[in-house]
């Protein structure tokens, strides 16, 4: 008997993991979040982004080809505030635009000039 039990028991069991599996894909999907291994600060702007916690919650992080390099342009959400790029190790690179003036802090005025967009990696939803 304990054996006919657990021959039903092991489809049940696996059913309800891949129905985890979908609902976990799903808030994914939900989030607007592609998940390619990204840099832990990079990541943690998404989360901060999707929690809406300013001030450092960013209304978009894209993903670029600047110097040979991948590197994540974090756009900010408002007014006089700088949109910030890291490196693939999360060091801050510069600002290439926001502030008070719109043209960043000036340490990399040419990133938009040589910089290739590779993708939106995730974007605000609109509310």
């Amino acid at each position: 008997m304990k054996y006919l039990l657990l021959v039903f028991m092991i489809p049940f069991l696996s059913a309800t993991e891949c129905g985890k599996k979908k609902k976990q894909a799903a808030e994914m999907d939900e989030k607007n979040v592609l998940t390619d291994s990204l840099p832990s600060c990079v990541q943690l702007l998404i989360d901060n982004g999707s929690k809406e916690e300013p001030p450092n919650a960013p209304m978009q992080v894209d993903e670029y080809l600047y110097n040979e390099k991948t590197v994540f342009l974090s756009i900010a959400q408002c007014c006089d505030q700088f949109d910030v790029l890291y490196d693939e190790e999360c060091n801050k690179i510069c600002s290439p635009s926001g502030g008070f003036t719109g043209r960043g802090d000036g340490k990399c005025t040419e990133f938009f000039k040589e910089a290739k967009l590779i993708k939106t990696i995730w974007k605000e939803k609109k509310k």
